[in-house]
């Protein structure tokens, strides 16, 4: 590629659609495709064929739904694993673009490829920690530790902590299929979608929406209480609602009940400051797709890289 500027592709692999990107060295976006999510060789053949229109590419970064499989050197890396979504269980969605495309890529989930979006160049701009929850069809959590997104074990699952239901206010069993009444269970859209009978797009019942204020809220506290970030992000189709994050906040206040003595949780105007929605919009995703592209670049290592350098080598000499 001597002589041209390098073109990074980015994939935001959702459950509904995959949202497909090329951007220029600087990370900025070119050009974008939508493509549904049916069969795992459709929609990757579809992805294939936007990005092949833009090469020569640099390197790939997807932000893909999971369960998903980050661990460097491992065979099953790039797998969607355990996924509840009929098809794409135990697929790869890693190999067929390498081999495809010939070039790196790295992968992680879409809520930490949102997270990443919005360290690099929204909401979190300049932050050391925080966190990023998405409230759409399902719920995620993203954790960015000094640029880092958190792994371990797999990858953070928040949306299905256990969170307290009062069954007499809320007799809903919860919608998801392994634990039924955990977050996302309670919260989702989907979750919303079979409790109330239809979209949470088309719900204007305050009581419904106290509701999900409710549960998020304690999400919230949940995150501030155990990882201290130094802010919450809230993004997701369903966070979108205009009364929402106004109504978390308050609640969040209530349930801290003053411990500890941080503006954060004790004074409004702090508050407000502390759970946000994305500066990126819709574009948090795409956005932290094609950062994990650039990340490969090779001049990814300097402060703050999303990717460590074992995930970088193993990225290449596949």
């Amino acid at each position: 590629m001597s002589g041209t500027s390098p073109v990074y592709g980015g994939i935001e692999a959702g459950g509904t659609k995959w949202v497909c990107a090329v951007a220029d060295a600087g990370g900025r976006i070119t050009d974008t495709e939508v493509i549904p999510t049916t069969t795992p060789a459709a929609t990757l053949g579809g992805a294939v064929r936007f990005l092949r229109r833009h090469e020569p590419l640099a390197a790939i970064g997807v932000g893909s739904f999971g369960p998903i499989d980050l661990r460097p050197g491992s065979p099953s890396y790039g797998h969607i694993t355990s996924t509840p979504k009929p098809g794409w269980a135990d697929t790869d969605i890693v190999s067929p673009l390498r081999a495809a495309l010939g070039v790196p890529v790295q992968v992680d989930t879409d809520v930490n490829a949102a997270a990443l979006g919005e360290w690099r160049r929204g909401a979190a701009a300049g932050l050391t920690t925080f966190a990023y929850m998405t409230v759409g069809t399902g719920i995620g959590v993203g954790v960015l530790v000094n640029g880092r997104p958190v792994h371990g074990l797999l990858h953070p699952e928040f949306g299905h902590i256990r969170v307290p239901r009062d069954a007499v206010r809320d007799p809903f069993a919860g919608s998801c299929p392994f634990h039924g009444d955990c977050l996302e269970g309670l919260a989702s859209g989907e979750a919303m979608r079979r409790r109330w009978g239809r979209p949470a797009e088309h719900l204007d019942d305050p009581s419904a929406w106290d509701l999900e204020a409710d549960y998020l809220a304690l999400a919230v506290l949940t995150l501030t209480y155990a990882l201290s970030p130094e802010r919450v992000v809230v993004g997701g189709g369903v966070a979108a609602h205009p009364s929402l994050l106004p109504a978390v906040r308050a609640k969040v206040l209530d349930l801290a009940a003053g411990y500890p003595a941080t503006p954060a949780l004790t004074d409004p105007a702090a508050t407000a400051a502390y759970v946000v929605g994305p500066s990126l919009g819709g574009r948090s995703g795409i956005t932290g797709a094609v950062e994990l592209a650039r990340e490969l670049a090779p001049d990814a290592g300097s402060p703050g890289s999303a990717v460590d350098d074992d995930a970088r080598g193993s990225a290449r000499r596949a």
